[in-house]
């Protein structure tokens, strides 16, 4: 389970205002075994600053969510993994995800459909998350993940990503080849580690992810 930490964000209503290093801590007691963290600010809410704090507060991996489209935005801020969005770099993401491993990030490379799943195992993406959100439309479809998933290598750690709301949808992504889920809204309405630990519950046979820099999500 990746938990995200996602004040607010353009498919949900209102804000969280709690602390982000709080509402992390829930998360990691909830058994998340890895983070998201915003750092988009004017959409998400988000900041490089949150990043920093979160990371220095928990031991699990944290991952920096953001739409990383130039080189020169690696550099903002350090975090265990980033994420390259598939549909928003195009041909460019070879090159930076060359660039992000040079400087000691894993990747986590977005995509949406087969054939930006082709594009990114050809770039050399190892970890592969697959949006059941068209960023298009911003519609939601479970099985999005389920017509992408036999395509990805069997060398390629798989997340699914989005839309997942419950124990039901949590199972139902593992059936379909998920190594781990990536979850924000679920988990952000509500008791943050009630709602973590329900869903990490709902999986079986999960992944362990540790923040030694060897292992990979």
């Amino acid at each position: 389970m990746i938990a995200e930490v996602k004040p607010t964000s353009p498919t949900t209503a209102g804000t969280r205002d709690d602390d982000p290093v709080a509402l992390a801590e829930s998360m990691v007691a909830g058994g998340a075994a890895a983070l998201s963290v915003l750092t988009e600010p004017e959409h998400f809410g988000g900041s490089t600053e949150t990043l920093e704090r979160v990371r220095e507060a928990v031991d699990v991996p944290v991952l920096r969510k953001d739409f990383v489209v130039a080189e020169s935005q690696l550099d903002a801020v350090e975090s265990d993994v980033v994420l390259l969005i598939a549909r928003f770099v195009g041909d460019d993401l070879p090159d930076l995800l060359a660039a992000a491993r040079d400087r000691g990030f894993q990747v986590l490379v977005e995509v949406h459909d087969r054939e930006e799943l082709a594009a990114a195992v050809d770039a050399g993406a190892t970890t592969v998350g697959v949006n059941n959100r068209d960023l298009a439309e911003l519609t939601v479809d479970l099985s999005t993940f389920e017509s992408v998933a036999p395509a990805v290598p069997e060398d390629v750690t798989l997340v699914a990503e989005s839309g997942i709301a419950s124990p039901a949808d949590a199972r139902r992504m593992r059936a379909a080849g998920a190594d781990a889920l990536l979850v924000g809204s679920a988990i952000m309405d509500g008791d943050v580690e009630a709602n973590t630990r329900a869903l990490t519950r709902a999986e079986t046979d999960t992944h362990t992810i540790d923040d030694t820099p060897e292992t990979r999500i």
